[in-house]
Parts: C-alpha cells; sequence; structure tokens
C-alpha cells in the first residue's frame, strides 16, 4: 500500500507510463479546466460527493487531476473545526480564504510526503508488483482493498480528511470490488475515494451509482504539446500528428515519442501506399522488425499503428477523413484505398476481425513475425477487391 521512502522507485510501478514521471509528482494539468472546476465547485459550495469516478481515455490526466485533487484535500481543514486544523488553515484560527484552485506546491508538506507515498492520510489502491514472478498481478486483489479497514482505523486518530485513490478500479477482481463497494455503500467520516476509470462499463452498476462522475476529454494538440514539454518531452513541432494518432492521450503520445512512433507510422503508410501491388520486401522488413524479446514493444506499436491506419481508412471512405495527415502522403494514400462507402465498410469489418486475430495470437503467443505478415496480405487482399 505504501513503500518505505528510498524504495519507491526501485519498483515498477502499475499506475505510472513507462518513461513518463509518475502522476503524483505530475502538478499542472492541461486540458481538462472543466474538471478542476466542477470538482472545486462541490467543494466549495458544501456539497462535496464522497466518492468520484473519473473517467476517460487511458493517458488524458485522469490520474493527474486525482492526486491534484487528494493533495488539495488534505490541505483544506474540515468544516466546522478550528483554524488549527489541517496545515491549509489560515493563521490565528481564522477562515482559510475561499480556494479558487487546487495548487498547493512544491513545498507543502503534504506535496512532498505524498510523492513519496507517505502522507498517512492518503491511501493508494493499485496492482501490485510480484518481485518471484517479475511482473504486476493479474488485477487488483481483495486483499488490497481490504488495507483499507485498516488505514481508516489509523488514520482516523487526528480526525482530518482522508482520501483513497485506486487506479485504476477497472482492475479490480469481483472480490476486489465487492469489498470497496461496501465502503461505497458505507463511507467512513471526512473520507473521500477516487476512483480511475478507463472503461466505467466495466464496473459494477452499484459502484457506478454511488460515485459522482468527472469525465475527461481528449487533449487538443496545443495541449497536448504542453503536456508532453512538461514531461520533459519537446512534442510541440509534431504536437499535430502526434494528437492523431494518440488521439489526444497525453500518456500513448509518449509511448509513440519513446518508441519513434510517428516514423514507425510512415514506414506503415509507405507500405500501403504500394497497394494492391504489395512490395513484399517492404512487408518482410515490417514483419521482421517486431521479431525476438527485445522487439516486444516494437510488436505492440505496430500491431496498434496498423490498427490506427485502418480506422483512418474507414472513416475516409465514410466521409470523414482526418484532418491532419499523421504522415506525408497519407491523404493520397487513403482517398485512393477508401474511395466511397462501400469500401468504409470493407475497412472497418476487416479492421474489426484483424483486432480480434492479433489478440488471440497475442494470447497464444502466435510468432510476430507470421501474424504481421497475415495481417499485411489481409489488407492487400482488401485493396485488391476494392480496385477492381
Amino acid at each position: 500500500m505504501r513503500a518505505p521512502v528510498g524504495e519507491i522507485e526501485e519498483l515498477p510501478e502499475a499506475d505510472c507510463a513507462p518513461g513518463a514521471p509518475h502522476p503524483r509528482k505530475t502538478t499542472t494539468l492541461f486540458g481538462q479546466a472543466h474538471a478542476e472546476a466542477a470538482f472545486l465547485e462541490a467543494f466549495t459550495s458544501h456539497r462535496l460527493h464522497h466518492a468520484w469516478l473519473i473517467t476517460g481515455p487511458r493517458g488524458v490526466g485522469k490520474a493527474t487531476l486525482a492526486w491534484r485533487i487528494a493533495r488539495f484535500l488534505l490541505s483544506q481543514p474540515v468544516e466546522g473545526q478550528d483554524g488549527h486544523t489541517g496545515e491549509g488553515a489560515g493563521l490565528f484560527g481564522e477562515a482559510p480564504p475561499v480556494p479558487t484552485h487546487l495548487d498547493i506546491g512544491h513545498d507543502n508538506p503534504i506535496y512532498r510526503r505524498s510523492a513519496q507515498l507517505a502522507e498517512p492520510r492518503l491511501c493508494l489502491i493499485r496492482r501490485t508488483w510480484d518481485e518471484k514472478k517479475n511482473k504486476f498481478g493479474a488485477g487488483i486483489s481483495v486483499d488490497e482493498v481490504r488495507k483499507l479497514n485498516g488505514f481508516f482505523q489509523m488514520s482516523a486518530a487526528d480526525g482530518g480528511r482522508r482520501v483513497v485513490i485506486v487506479d485504476s478500479a477497472d482492475e479490480m477482481n469481483v472480490s476486489a470490488a465487492n469489498a470497496l463497494l461496501k465502503t461505497l455503500e458505507e463511507p467512513p467520516k471526512h473520507s473521500t475515494l477516487l476512483l480511475i476509470s478507463h472503461q466505467p462499463t466495466r464496473l459494477l452498476p452499484t459502484i457506478r451509482s454511488r460515485c459522482r462522475e468527472l469525465r475527461l476529454g481528449p487533449l487538443v494538440p496545443d495541449d497536448l504539446a504542453r503536456a508532453l514539454d512538461a514531461a520533459g518531452f519537446d512534442g510541440a513541432e509534431q504536437s499535430d500528428a502526434l494528437a492523431e494518432l494518440s488521439a489526444g492521450s497525453v500518456g500513448e503520445a509518449l509511448r509513440l515519442t519513446n518508441l519513434d512512433g510517428l516514423a514507425a507510422y510512415r514506414d506503415v503508410v509507405a507500405l500501403f501506399a504500394t497497394l494492391p501491388q504489395l512490395d513484399r520486401g517492404r512487408a518482410l522488413k515490417l514483419a521482421e522488425a517486431c521479431v525476438g524479446p527485445a522487439n516486444v514493444d516494437r510488436y505492440e506499436l505496430t500491431l496498434g499503428l496498423m490498427d490506427r491506419f485502418l480506422t483512418r481508412l474507414a472513416r475516409t471512405g465514410a466521409g470523414r477523413p482526418p484532418i491532419v495527415e499523421a504522415a506525408p502522403g497519407e491523404a493520397d494514400v487513403m482517398r485512393r484505398l477508401a474511395p466511397d462507402g462501400f469500401a468504409a465498410r470493407d475497412w472497418a469489418v476487416l479492421q474489426q476481425e484483424l483486432s480480434a486475430r492479433a489478440a488471440h495470437a497475442k494470447a497464444v503467443n502466435l510468432d510476430p513475425a507470421a501474424l504481421i505478415l497475415d495481417m499485411v496480405f489481409k489488407i492487400n487482399d482488401t485493396a485488391t477487391r476494392i480496385a477492381g
């Protein structure tokens, strides 16, 4: 639940995108002002709900918002207590000013403690790392959720606020979900639960009904570029293309940046520009680049980029071509391969078929090169049929 100071970064963290700073260390949230304002309005109007479901696509700032809310709440005194309760109270016991934002600053002790997972009034529930198996657990177990019982008992001594972050609630198994539901049904006094969810429809309806939802959306290119810059990546020059391929997700944009995803997508577009006279040499090179343990990330990236290409093809044929090219010449390729609604339907059907095939192939450890080549050949067959 909480790691000792100095040991936090030694183990992988399930709630952190590879190569990105952890959301608990990210102080600025871009492009989600409406969600922050909605929470702040509830707080300042004394209508603070005990449970919040923070939803939206992966990588758009849900966890960053949860940590901002948690630090903010822990810096605020509990209503009805004197000004000396809570580190956010005013001097000489006077009521603190009405807050207008969620920022608390790096120099605040609450920020420092939460950044080190050492804040006693904050509990993080997430998948744990199994050192013996050298991998994360399949999901959030009931034992992790049951730790809340001890957390609430220990942290209640000071009478202050207590905050729980579940990242992500989608990963709870059935027993864990039922255990959390009991807490949601009878929340301890002065407690706030923040549930992060990428796919809220996977949650129990009873869990969703006991939470107030904060919905976050994809980032526009400018906000995406600012978020990448804050994370230490220079994405300004490529922000439009990154926003297109990442669907406005900072997490996905970081993954594309780390894996040189824009260059990989250019290779995919260049290959499919040869359809229906497939360049088999290019196809073989694309497949061979995904072979071996060292190329697992490249394999996943290639599958994802091929899926995106097919989706963009289908939308082009349906009269909704991409506003921004994610690779040079992409628009011409798509207009040629998806000239009408009939082609759009064919590409949409193929996209679903190949997506299911890729999921099955990964589950049974099918040879990556064989899968990539098979998918390329099926795409070529469809292009040949459309051209004929």
